[in-house]
């Protein structure tokens, strides 16, 4: 069974993917009393599931006209996405990055869900068991060089 959290998400990403400008512009207060929620579910909602990571830009104005613009942010090929994210790994990778950053490669079908389980089975912190921040880095060396077969691998096809 869904989460609430999953459940606003799904239906975001709807509304994103019906507009052909892939952006939308909500109200925090409209969707929270749409989910019978409190309105600090949204924001967590957006602040964990439409990060850069994802593919998505935020852009929020407060206030009695605020808004929330989610912006959906597509790379021109996959050895561009691919690239983008290797030059955002220079300083490590959190496990919670290196899902985002998963999760993104499954949306732009860059990889399978197969090859995600694959991924994020030898990059969590427990194959890794190596204290912070080498984790960190190591998992960013090992995402890197998968990203990098992936990266010739599907300019080859």
């Amino acid at each position: 069974m869904k989460n609430i959290s999953d459940i606003i998400e799904g239906y975001l990403k709807a509304i994103i993917e019906e507009g052909s400008k892939e952006q939308i512009e909500i109200k925090r207060s409209e969707i929270a009393e749409k989910f019978q929620c409190v309105p600090s579910q949204i924001n967590y909602v957006i602040n964990t599931r439409f990060t850069q990571d994802r593919g998505y830009l935020v852009e929020s104005k407060r206030g009695g006209g605020g808004y929330i613009r989610i912006l959906r942010v597509r790379a021109h090929t996959k050895a561009d996405l691919i690239e983008h994210i290797i030059q955002t790994l220079e300083h490590g990778a959190s496990e919670s990055v290196t899902e985002d950053i998963v999760f993104r490669l499954i949306d732009e079908d860059v990889i399978s869900k197969r090859e995600a389980k694959l991924i994020l089975a030898a990059l969590n912190r427990t194959t890794l068991a190596i204290p912070l921040p080498a984790r960190d880095e190591l998992r960013s060396r090992i995402l890197c060089a998968m990203l990098l077969t992936l990266k010739y691998e599907k300019s080859e096809k």
